[in-house]
Formats: structure tokens, sequence, C-alpha cells
């Protein structure tokens, strides 16, 4: 059997980003971040095959795809306040610091937010801050408003209380639909409207807590 060479699957991998993503300041960002580090050790050999991978505590790590998608349509210029709903292993907030001025990630598991922070840390994101989510509602409205959000979670629906926390022209993208079939949603706050988009078909672990879904379902 032979091991499959890092450094070929990493090369792959890019040259697939960049035939799919038009920003290439996204596909940038990405490649300055060590996915690695952010998969399990058993997984570390398919870091950058382009498939979702299982991390702790029922979680994943996105497919690099679908992260590049979702961060390209934040639309972000480098000025940006954004918040991340749902930290994981940290990866979707390591690209965001590199495009984004500022970035606050919220997580409801601790374990989860001790190993962002440590590796968040070791890799130099220092506009990086990772939060507890509350219990009681969704996203951080205490450092709102936000120019962006990021829900790396499935909702049933685009949650009002995350869109509040949204600057006017500020846009969500979100995955709207079942617990295990969704869309990808792009919501754009114009004044009190929200403006949707779809960026077409995804899958991700469900969001859990208001407006969204109740852990024991």
């Amino acid at each position: 059997m032979t091991t499959k060479d890092p450094e070929e699957a990493r090369n792959k991998l890019f040259t697939h980003l960049r035939q799919e993503i038009r920003d290439d300041r996204v596909v940038d960002a990405m490649m300055q971040v060590p996915r690695e580090l952010f998969v399990p050790e058993a997984l570390r050999r398919m870091a950058y095959d382009d498939i979702a991978l299982p991390i702790k505590l029922g979680q994943t790590i996105s497919q690099p795809l679908i992260v590049a998608v979702m961060t390209q349509a934040l639309e972000l210029t480098g000025e940006e306040k954004v918040l991340e709903v749902g930290t994981g292993s940290g990866y979707q907030a390591a690209v965001l610091s590199h495009l984004a001025k500022e970035v606050i990630s919220v997580e409801r598991h601790l374990q989860l937010i001790n190993e962002a922070r440590s590796i968040l840390a070791s890799l130099g994101c220092d506009n990086v801050q990772v939060r507890l989510a509350h219990t009681d509602s969704l996203g951080y409205p205490e450092e709102a408003p936000y120019d962006a959000i990021i829900v790396t979670a499935a909702a049933p629906m685009v949650p009002h209380s995350l869109t509040e926390q949204l600057k006017d022209g500020g846009r969500c993208v979100i995955p709207v639909g079942t617990r295990h079939e969704q869309e990808l949603v792009v919501a754009t706050r114009v004044g009190d409207k929200i403006t949707r988009k779809s960026l077409g078909g995804c899958r991700f672990v469900p969001l859990i807590g208001q407006e969204a879904w109740e852990e024991s379902a």
C-alpha cells in the first residue's frame, strides 16, 4: 500500500479551489491555515481531501470547498467585524482571521473552545476571540452589530435573532433546511428587510438553541 503524499494532496485541493472560487483572497487565506492541525491525529492523512471530517463531540470540520464558498459569500474586505456561530475545531475562524479585522466565534462545548483557542493562539490569530455560546439565545449580541455572520450549523429557518445582530447591509451565511439536508443561504439585511439568496445544497450538523433545534430531537 502506498502512503498518500500530503503535499500532493494539498496542491491538488488548492488547484481545485482556484477553479471553483472566484475570490483568490479566500483561497490565499485558506492556504495560510494548516488544516491538518484542526483534524484528529488519526485523520490527518485526509486533511487535504475535499471532504468534511468528524471531530470531537459529534461535530465536524467542514469540507474545504464549502468553507471557501461560505467565506466568499461574506464578501469581506478586511475591515469587518465577523461573528461565527459554531467554532468547532476553529478552522473557519482561522481562515476568517486572514480576511477580517475582528472575528468573534461562539461555541457551546467548552472542550472545543479550549482546544480551538490553543491552536488559534499557536498560529498567531490574535484578532479572533472564542467565547462560550449563550444557552438562551443565538449569536453574541453584546458585541453586535456585525458586518457579517457565518453559521456553521444548520437551522430550520434564518434566525431573526441573528439578522437583528447585523449592520444594515450586513450578510449572514447559514445552512437552512431539515436536520439532515439543507441549502446554503445568504441573508442580507437591508433596513428592516431581509433578502435571501441560495447557494445550493449542503449538509451540516444541526444548530442547537433558540430558533433552531432541540438537542434531544
